[in-house]
């Protein structure tokens, strides 16, 4: 008999009934040291002050309009990611996803209302995930992404990742309007695109008249050391999709694009009954007072070196188990020897939550809030997951 739960998901078998900070505990009390923050998600950690006042100050005034009215706390958050980005618009929505679905419509639109609809292409890359939706998979590509899921939706071309030649040539083809890239790719293994790929794609864009859209969902706000990650490269695009960090935990996207991109956006084009209802756009503006207060990313920064040396560490005490880490920032991998998957689960058993990510890598997204003695905790436990592992492999 089938779940009540559509099984859609491979569950550990783990509950939690309460987050403190960079912690999460279980009904029976055991603390588990929180390595993945809900996949990047819980920004400032469980429960931080700011975002439970901020949430519950606006729960007791007013839950939801719609966007048939104008929303205070809507303006609010928008003005506050105009001000610290590229954008000079924003729209609101519930996901990563949502965002995708926009970045695709809005791309479109701006080329049928540039007289060339022809133009309806998008360049996507290898080992990329922009969410579930049939476009989000259509876009990705990937056989484990889309395998039963057929017809796909036309419109969108993979390219290998890293494969600068074929990008040329792909990007001068006349139907081509647009590329869409993760500046770190996270589901695939932690893959950043180095600095001078993020500048040779925005000149190329440039080149043949292209929008550049950049997909942060998981790499931006903060998660890398920078407001956003493409902030590293100098450059700037023209859309980009953020949700998971934005929100602390709060279901919320949102879309962030230039004026002349979003020109073809105007009312009736797109909607949302609850995006950027008041509750998640009040949390929302919260966790970005948060990341804009003076030191905070310089905080995360040095930090994340802190991390990375102690990782590296940890790849050093157990080459049986890794081979290496990669990523930037509060967005690191564990690339491993082992079965990535063993070392999650060994990672349960020491009290420590892990994600793991494709190309066998073990993800390490801890919240941006965590301290360097978690850290060092964090660290001893992923040692005795290693120790485990190790001993297994020794075993077989």
């Amino acid at each position: 008999m089938i779940s009540p739960v559509l099984p859609s998901y491979n569950r550990a078998k783990l509950s939690f009934v309460k987050g403190e900070g960079a912690w999460m505990i279980t009904g029976d009390g055991r603390r588990f040291l929180d390595f993945g923050s809900g996949i990047a998600v819980m920004s400032l950690g469980h429960g931080h002050p700011a975002l439970v006042k901020a949430l519950t100050d606006q729960a007791n005034a007013l839950w939801h309009t719609s966007n048939l009215y104008i929303v205070p706390q809507q303006e609010a958050l928008a003005e506050r990611l105009v001000e610290h980005s590229f954008a000079d618009t924003v729209f609101f929505c519930n996901s990563g996803t949502e965002a995708t679905e926009l970045a695709v419509k809005m791309a479109r639109k701006y080329w049928h209302e540039s007289d060339t609809p022809e133009r309806t292409t998008i360049l996507t890359f290898e080992g990329a995930f922009h969410g579930r939706s049939i476009a989000a998979i259509s876009a990705a590509g990937s056989e484990k992404l889309t395998k039963g899921f057929g017809p796909l939706l036309p419109g969108f071309r993979q390219l290998p990742f890293g494969d600068h030649a074929a990008l040329r040539e792909a990007a001068a083809a006349p139907d081509v309007g647009a590329i869409m890239v993760e500046p770190v790719q996270g589901e695939s293994g932690i893959r950043p695109l180095p600095d001078q790929c993020l500048k040779g794609l925005r000149d190329l864009c440039d080149e043949h008249g292209l929008l550049l859209i950049f997909d942060e969902i998981q790499c931006g706000v903060g998660r890398t050391g920078r407001l956003f990650a493409h902030e590293w490269a100098g450059i700037t695009p023209d859309i980009m999709m953020v949700a998971k960090g934005i929100g602390g935990g709060y279901p919320i996207g949102a879309l962030l694009a230039t004026e002349s991109a979003a020109l073809g956006m105007t009312a009736g084009t797109h909607g949302s009954t609850y995006g950027g209802n008041p509750l998640g756009c009040a949390v929302g503006a919260a966790v970005m007072d948060e990341i804009t207060k003076p030191g905070f990313l310089e905080d995360v920064r040095k930090k994340s070196g802190f991390l990375r040396q102690k990782l590296e560490g940890l790849v050093a005490a157990h080459p049986d188990v890794f081979e290496g880490v990669r990523g930037a920032g509060l967005m690191l991998g564990l690339k491993c020897k082992a079965l990535n998957t063993d070392i999650v689960a060994a990672g349960y058993a020491a009290e420590i939550l892990t994600v793991p990510a494709g190309d066998n890598v073990v993800r390490i997204l801890p919240a941006l809030t965590i301290t360097e003695d978690e850290i060092a905790q964090g660290i001893a436990r992923l040692d005795t997951a290693a120790s485990a592992v190790s001993k297994k492999i020794a075993a077989a």
